[in-house]
């Protein structure tokens, strides 16, 4: 057998509740995630996102997209550069070399996360009941990002389109307990 018929979503049999649930809920699983540590302010940086396409974004708590690529802001040192399915090895090779020898790391964690994308009229209002952010257009739009909690569950939350369309990065070993939870907010009214 290969590898690829032995890989498993976390959430992978959990479609039909999320059909079923009246909402527009799905995983994007096995997304590559490769986290990008380097001075923001060094030519290492802009070097990294000249050889991977999207810049690095240095405003806090915003996203840059740039093709399939996305640079996720998650510290003024680090990013998590988000991408499709197989593109590990060359994101890590293409911002490696632009590194070249100035101090940083790229690590591949892609197997640490999974993507739950919630979109829709009432995404706004579901992802509110179990998240302290002010949601509200004019202070969290399309490319902002927050690490957070959602119904006691650490994420990463992003904002990636204006229907609102919001993606949730979770652990893998916390992705059933936040779909419960999704779920369980979607089927209740205030």
């Amino acid at each position: 057998m290969t590898a690829s018929l032995l890989r498993t979503s976390p959430l992978g049999e959990r479609e039909a509740e999320f059909a079923a649930s009246g909402m527009d809920i799905r995983e994007a699983g096995f997304r590559t995630m490769v986290n990008v540590r380097v001075d923001s302010a060094s030519a290492a940086a802009d070097a990294i996102g000249i050889a991977l396409g999207v810049p690095l974004p240095v405003v806090p708590n915003t996203v840059c997209s740039g093709g399939e690529r996305a640079a996720v802001w998650l510290g003024p040192d680090e990013w998590l550069i988000y991408g499709a399915d197989g593109d590990a090895s060359r994101i890590i090779e293409l911002a490696t070399e632009a590194l070249g020898t100035v101090s940083g790391s790229v690590l591949d964690l892609s197997a640490n996360r999974t993507t739950i994308e919630i979109s829709g009229a009432r995404a706004r209002e579901v992802l509110a009941k179990g998240c302290a952010l002010d949601l509200h257009p004019r202070v969290f739009g399309e490319g902002h990002c927050a690490q957070t909690l959602i119904g006691k569950t650490q994420v990463l939350l992003w904002q990636y389109g204006n229907t609102p369309d919001y993606r949730i990065l979770v652990r893998a070993s916390f992705a059933d307990y936040l779909a419960d939870w999704l779920l369980d907010a979607a089927a209740s009214r205030w």
